[in-house]
């Protein structure tokens, strides 16, 4: 059986308030069918001082999502770790698990952007050291008991439900990450598909005596969005998608590998290049993916056609894949 996830960024170019609230709550909304019908996963991210409204508080959003369901895990993928006071991460993490029932999935990462490092006045040359504190500091809150930080006794409360705790990833797509991932014997997540960068994290494991394991994505893991007239979307709503994909690999430098990384320039050239792609319901059941990520509200999607999308997509895909 497939794994299915439906992403959210809430991405939305010249939004007003009242527009934006719209499509937050629609996200909520759209998360609560997909848990009726079984969708696996709700996943989420965060940036920050981006034009486009691109979410910048993936936990107040995972918990509006993990209060309206009740099977579906949420994946914050990933949350900028360095930007973050570990004490405060802590106890958000705790009060979601508690309140989801474990359903909350943490992906860790350092960012690639050094104007939201500005943003919050952290220095970027500081982030693997922040990155190390800060992951350590949450494994030793989650115990309960006191421990040391920066100098001082504190203790974390409330404990998180799951054991030994919940579930926290170290997202990547350096040695730096799979080595962090390792020392610390936590899973590592590729930011791609890296099958080179998973062998040397595994060596790692070796080297330091610790237990862990990969969560990759597959070589080709598209966004998907559903449509009658594949045609016809691309050619009324492509430049939402084409606006997502620009916005995204003006973030990349030549060093940052992503699963989801485009080179277009056009609508033609990113219809071309298959990151995003409009399928029929039959198309994509064809394709027979291992993970299916669907993206609605893709780059701005007015709210309308992502609920034909999702509609389509459980309605017409998700039956046959569980056959």
């Amino acid at each position: 059986m497939s794994v299915t996830v439906v992403r959210f960024n809430l991405v939305e170019p010249g939004a007003t308030p009242a527009s934006l609230g719209a499509r937050y709550q629609a996200a909520v909304e759209m998360a609560r069918y997909a848990d009726d019908r079984g969708i696996t996963t709700v996943q989420t991210e965060e940036h920050h001082g981006v034009a486009n409204n691109w979410l910048p508080s993936p936990f107040a959003f995972a918990g509006a999502v993990l209060g309206t369901t009740r099977r579906l895990a949420v994946t914050v993928s990933a949350v900028i770790g360095p930007l973050h006071d570990p004490l405060r991460l802590a106890e958000d993490i705790a009060v979601l698990d508690l309140l989801s029932g474990g359903r909350l999935v943490t992906v860790a990462g350092i960012g690639y952007r050094p104007e939201e490092y500005a943003l919050f006045d952290v220095e970027w040359k500081r982030r693997g050291r922040l990155q190390d504190e800060l992951l350590q500091t949450l494994l030793k809150a989650w115990t309960g008991e006191p421990f040391t930080f920066r100098g001082r006794t504190v203790r974390v409360t409330p404990r998180p439900c799951s054991e030994p705790h919940p579930l926290l990833l170290v997202g990547g797509s350096s040695r730096a990450a799979a080595r962090r991932a390792a020392r610390l014997g936590l899973p590592f997540f590729p930011s791609a598909h890296l099958p080179e960068l998973e062998a040397y994290y595994k060596e790692r494991l070796t080297e330091y005596g610790t237990e862990g394991w990969t969560l990759m994505p597959a070589a080709e893991t598209p966004l998907l969005h559903l449509a009658e007239d594949p045609d016809r979307a691309w050619a009324v709503y492509g430049e939402h998608f084409l606006h997502e994909a620009r916005t995204y690999a003006s973030w990349q430098s030549g060093d940052i590998r992503s699963a989801v990384r485009s080179a277009a320039t056009s609508v033609a050239e990113l219809r071309a290049e298959g990151v995003y792609r409009v399928l029929t319901p039959d198309e994509c059941v064809a394709l027979d993916l291992d993970t299916c990520v669907l993206h609605p509200l893709a780059g701005g999607m007015p709210v309308d056609e992502g609920w034909r999308s999702l509609h389509l997509f459980c309605e017409r895909v998700l039956p046959r894949l569980a056959a």
